[in-house]
């Protein structure tokens, strides 16, 4: 499960950690590890892309990492740590992101059920022309859900905004059938146990 509320506030000791993404999921898990950040929408759709025959699912969330995180470092100064990030869930070696619609909510709970899939988050941390880009790989095994309760998950729409249409967390508390191997957070979208590692480089880059 990704980790408790921290009851202490870290910030970078120089310049100042920017998340280039509007996913409620991540800026929790940044709260979480207690450090404090500021929220900029990149403007990114990266519903529309995919990737291409020679991509890597490694080498394509990291790609798409960097896209939020450098349009993100577009409207801040030079002194601004800015974190981009995404995840992908890989199933049977064919990639899958956030659902467009119910149709494909419904097609992807379907195909993940009764089981094992790959989560790939991807982070690029970006000061001026400086740049950290890593990936963090987490297996997801799902048990047999049935068609009753992929409908009323369908239904309520809880699908959106999230890779392989699930939260680990909100499905571990609904009762799923659930196991991973890995770091939660990296399944939820953020691996902040990796992360901490490369902060710490960021922070040192923007005292240089």
């Amino acid at each position: 499960m990704p980790p408790a509320p921290s009851d202490k506030a870290l910030k970078p000791a120089c310049g100042r950690l920017v998340l280039a993404s509007t996913s409620p999921r991540r800026t929790q898990l940044l709260h979480a590890g207690g450090l404090l950040h500021e929220v900029r929408d990149p403007g990114v759709d990266d519903g529309r892309l995919r990737p291409g025959w020679a991509a890597t699912p490694a080498s394509w969330v990291a790609s798409l990492a960097y896209l939020k995180a450098r349009a993100g470092a577009e409207y801040e100064p030079e002194d601004a740590i800015v974190l981009g990030a995404d995840t992908i869930c890989v199933h049977k070696g064919r990639v899958i992101g956030q659902p467009r619609d119910a149709r494909e909510a419904r097609s992807t709970l379907v195909a993940i059920e009764g089981g094992r899939h790959e989560v790939y988050t991807g982070v690029a941390l970006v000061k001026g022309p400086w740049r950290d880009i890593f990936v963090d790989r987490a297996i997801v095994t799902v048990g047999e859900l049935g068609p009753e309760r992929i409908e009323r998950y369908v239904a309520s729409g809880e699908w959106r905004g999230k890779a392989g249409a699930y939260n680990l967390g909100e499905r571990l508390a609904a009762g799923w059938p659930i196991t991973f191997e890995g770091d939660p957070t990296t399944i939820v979208g953020l691996p902040m146990n990796a992360l901490e590692a490369h902060l710490a480089l960021a922070t040192a880059e923007a005292c240089a």
